[in-house]
C-alpha cells in the first residue's frame, strides 16, 4: 500500500488493536483446547496472537519500507487510457519524474481533450499516440512508433501500464451479453493484447508490466458482474505472466484501486440515468415482471448514491504505480484504497463465504 496519511494509519492501528483484543479474550479457550489436542504448550497461543498483531501492523499500518530505486535516465513507459482519469494524471506525473512517456489515447484522432492537453506540453518526452486497445492494427502501429522513438531500441522499453478500461453496472438478468463482451474485450483482452505486443521490448529492458485491476478483481459485488469478471481475469493473467517472466528478470505488478469515482469521474448521474434506461428497455418481459420496477429503481438509486463517493485524490494510485515502476523490488500487488474497503477485501477474500455474505449482503 502507499504511504498512508496520518488519519488512515490511526484507523488501521485502531482496528488492529481491536482485533487483538477480540483474539485475546475471545479465542484463548478454543485455541488452548486445540493446543492440548495437538500436544503443544498452551503458552504458544498468546505468542501466536501477539505475532498476528505484529504482522498486521507491519504489513498494513506501517509506511512502505524503501526497497531501492532504479535510475530514470529517460526510460520509456507506455501508458494506455490516457484520455482521462488515472492514465491522464499518470502520464503527467511520470513525465515530471523524467520518464519518456508514450501516452496512448483512444480519442486522439477525434480531437479528445486529454490528448490535446498532453500534446500541448510540447515536450519531446511526451509522445501522444492514437491507441484503441481493442484494435490489433492500432496496437501494432503504436509499438512500431515506440520502437522508432527509442534512442536504443535494443535496450527495450522500461514499462507498460495497462490502464485503459471501461466500467458499467447492472444485475445479471438485466445486462446484455454484448455488454459483457465489450467490458471483457477492453479490460482483459485489451490488457493481454497490449502486453503481448510490447513484451519483447520489456524483456530486453528487464522492465516492468503494471496492470490496473481493481478491488473488484479480488471480490464480487451486486450490480458489477461484467466489471468484476474482467478484473478477476486481469488478476490471474498477471499472476501467470509473473511466473513466466521471472526467468527474464521482468517484474509484473497489479494495482487494485478502491473507490475513486469522484476523482476519476467514471460514474456520473447522467451515466447512471442513461444506463438504467437502456437496462430496463432491453430487459426481457419476464425479467421486468419478476423483478418489478420498484426493485429496479431501488438498485438504480443505490448506483446514483455512488456518484459522489470515494476518494477525491488520485495520489495513492499514482504513488503505487510509480513504486511498481521505479522500485528495485516492487510488490506483486498494491491496494490503494480507504481502510474500510481494505478490511472488506480481506474479509471477503479469507473468511468463509457464509460469514462474509452475512456481513455484506
Amino acid at each position: 500500500m502507499a504511504s498512508l496519511p496520518g488519519f488512515r494509519v490511526v484507523v488501521l492501528v485502531s482496528f488492529s488493536v481491536f482485533l487483538t483484543v477480540v483474539l485475546g479474550f475471545g479465542l484463548p479457550a478454543l485455541l488452548n483446547a486445540a493446543m492440548r489436542l495437538l500436544g503443544l504448550p498452551e503458552t504458544s497461543v498468546t505468542e501466536c496472537i501477539v505475532g498476528l498483531y505484529l504482522a498486521f501492523v507491519a504489513c498494513v499500518a506501517m509506511p512502505r519500507i524503501p526497497r531501492g530505486c532504479v535510475k530514470v535516465d529517460g526510460k520509456g513507459v507506455l501508458i494506455t487510457g490516457c484520455d482521462s482519469g488515472f492514465g491522464f494524471a499518470l502520464a503527467k506525473h511520470l513525465h515530471r519524474l523524467g520518464f519518456t512517456v508514450f501516452a496512448g489515447c483512444l480519442l486522439k484522432d477525434k480531437g479528445g481533450e486529454g490528448a490535446k492537453e498532453l500534446e500541448e506540453m510540447h515536450s519531446d518526452r511526451m509522445r501522444v499516440l492514437q491507441l484503441d486497445v481493442c484494435s490489433d492494427e492500432q496496437v501494432a502501429q503504436a509499438v512500431d512508433h515506440i520502437r522508432g522513438c527509442l534512442d536504443e531500441p535494443e535496450k527495450g522499453l522500461w514499462a507498460v501500464v495497462n490502464n485503459a478500461g471501461v466500467s458499467t453496472f447492472g444485475e445479471v438478468e438485466f445486462t446484455p451479453i454484448d455488454t459483457y463482451r465489450q467490458v471483457y474485450e477492453v479490460n482483459l483482452i485489451g490488457t493481454i493484447r497490449v502486453t503481448k505486443a510490447v513484451l519483447p521490448l520489456i524483456r530486453r529492458a528487464k522492465g516492468r508490466v503494471v496492470n490496473i485491476a481493481s478491488m473488484y478483481g479480488r471480490m464480487g459485488n451486486i450490480m458489477r458482474s461484467p466489471y468484476c469478471v474482467s478484473k478477476y481475469g486481469v488478476e490471474v493473467f498477471s499472476d501467470c505472466l509473473r511466473y513466466e517472466m521471472k526467468t527474464w528478470g521482468v517484474k509484473v505488478s497489479v494495482i487494485e484501486p478502491g473507490n475513486f469515482i469522484v476523482a476519476t469521474g467514471i460514474l456520473t448521474r447522467d451515466i447512471v440515468a442513461d444506463t438504467s434506461n437502456k437496462l430496463w428497455a432491453g430487459a426481457p418481459s419476464v425479467v421486468k415482471e419478476d423483478y418489478g420496477m420498484a426493485h429496479f429503481e431501488q438498485q438504480m438509486a443505490l448506483m446514483r448514491s455512488y456518484c459522489n463517493s470515494g476518494q477525491k485524490d488520485m495520489a495513492p494510485v499514482l504513488g503505487d504505480i510509480t513504486d511498481a515502476i521505479t522500485s528495485k523490488r516492487p510488490y506483486t500487488r498494491y491496494m490503494p484504497m480507504e481502510p474500510h474497503w481494505w478490511i472488506r477485501v480481506q474479509l471477503m477474500t479469507y473468511l468463509p463465504s457464509a460469514i462474509s455474505d452475512f456481513l455484506y449482503f
